[in-house]
């Protein structure tokens, strides 16, 4: 019974050694493309962190394992240590980094005046190439940053670039409604509507612009026509634009419908 009891300690810790051995190869010794992947999948856990942190040590011009070790701090919010991170890559790969770099300062700290430069410079960094910096066109992020400026004039330059970037009716559909935006602040009612109909044309779900065409028509003294689309876009409030990390410039809300319908039934 003593010898089984020891055969079978002689076996754990041969178990135990051999696991121990291919985790480190695995975090320390592995080709660093595939601790990346395994690093990425594992986004955030403390592993994942330290397997970043040793691929920067031994690969300090790495600019990938900087960027991705970046995601999860920005994720939590942890702003200072993100951009710490983010910084040092987009320093060492400017073209893979930049449009990232200029899409969270867009999307998470509004900061429009430095989103901008990170957009035009990378834009400089790539002559006769259209960017799209985390899946969207540039000049549909620009027309945002003038947008968020209050720079409607500019903001209306950029988001019909966009389109002609795009094609019509390939461009993101929230092009349209910035348009119409940019013409209703600027007191262009007709022309207001006429861009958000150009919306609705790809989708008559667009709530963004049935609720634009309301208050445009508010302010043309047409009541009945406001009410006829503020009415849509409370029936199509379930398609507006929205997503759990961020909260849109565009971005409405049930709630201004409801009021702006009491404003309307006075």
């Amino acid at each position: 019974m003593k010898i089984f009891i020891k055969i079978i300690k002689v076996i754990f810790t041969i178990l135990l050694f051999a696991y121990s051995i291919a985790i480190i190869y695995l975090i320390a010794l592995a080709p660093k493309e595939k601790r990346f992947k395994i690093a990425e999948h594992s986004q955030g856990f403390y592993l994942s962190q330290t397997m970043f942190d040793i691929l920067i040590f031994q690969n300090a011009n790495y600019s990938d394992a900087y960027f991705e070790k970046s995601v999860a701090f920005n994720k939590r919010g942890e702003y200072a240590k993100g951009f710490e991170l983010l910084d040092k890559a987009v320093k060492l790969d400017p073209k893979l980094h930049l449009g990232y770099r200029g899409w969270m300062k867009l999307r998470k700290l509004r900061d429009y005046e430095n989103a901008l430069r990170d957009f035009n410079k990378l834009d400089s960094l790539t002559p006769n190439f259209v960017d799209s910096p985390w899946g969207e066109d540039i000049d549909f992020l620009r027309g945002e940053c003038y947008y968020g400026k209050k720079n409607y004039k500019k903001a209306i330059e950029l988001f019909n670039r966009n389109i002609k970037n795009q094609k019509e009716d390939w461009a993101d559909i929230h092009t349209f409604v910035y348009l119409g935006l940019c013409e209703y602040e600027l007191g262009n009612y007709k022309k207001a509507i006429s861009e958000f109909k150009r919306g609705l044309k790809q989708s008559e779900n667009l709530c963004e612009a049935h609720f634009g065409i309301a208050k445009s028509y508010k302010e043309l003294g047409q009541m009945d026509k406001a009410k006829e689309f503020l009415l849509k876009a409370e029936e199509n409030i379930a398609y507006k634009r929205d997503d759990v990390y961020n909260e849109f410039l565009n971005e409405i809300y049930l709630s201004e419908i409801l009021e702006f319908k009491q404003q309307l039934n006075k």
